[in-house]
């Protein structure tokens, strides 16, 4: 994540961005988006049993470094809840892919859902070989 591409998400009004909210995506998945800056302490409060991290300053093979409760969590900034007993593990790669998945799910846009009996269209395009063109080697 800190070394990761940022990635644009427009909101279904299409006139907020998630880089114009604080994420905060908690264990389960949810998301909680704020519109103001928040000191950590806040958000550790009403979630005891974790700690708070940014998706800017984690790294794969180092210790998930927590944000301190008297820092001031940021807008356009992706926080993740994490368990206390992660704090001093060195993260996996499969832990950041988790992360990575989780965020992404929640950040995501909802999709219409196709109903089972709705029929969609779709159009075929021939393509073209070199056999059907006539062309000889």
């Amino acid at each position: 994540m800190g070394t990761c591409a940022s990635i644009q998400y427009a909101s279904k009004g299409g006139n907020h961005s998630w880089q114009s909210t604080l994420n905060i995506v908690h264990l389960g998945g949810k998301l909680q988006q704020l519109k103001e800056p928040i000191k950590a302490w806040y958000v550790l409060s009403q979630n005891p049993n974790c700690f708070i991290c940014c998706s800017e300053s984690m790294y794969v093979g180092s210790p998930i470094p927590p944000v301190a409760p008297t820092e001031e969590l940021q807008l356009g900034h992706i926080y993740f809840l994490v368990p206390l007993p992660k704090s001093r593990v060195p993260l996996s790669l499969q832990d950041l892919g988790a992360l990575a998945i989780k965020a992404n799910a929640a950040l995501a846009p909802s999709k219409p859902i196709l109903k089972a009996n709705s029929q969609k269209k779709f159009r075929t395009h021939p393509t073209l070989s070199s056999v059907s063109l006539g062309h000889s080697h």
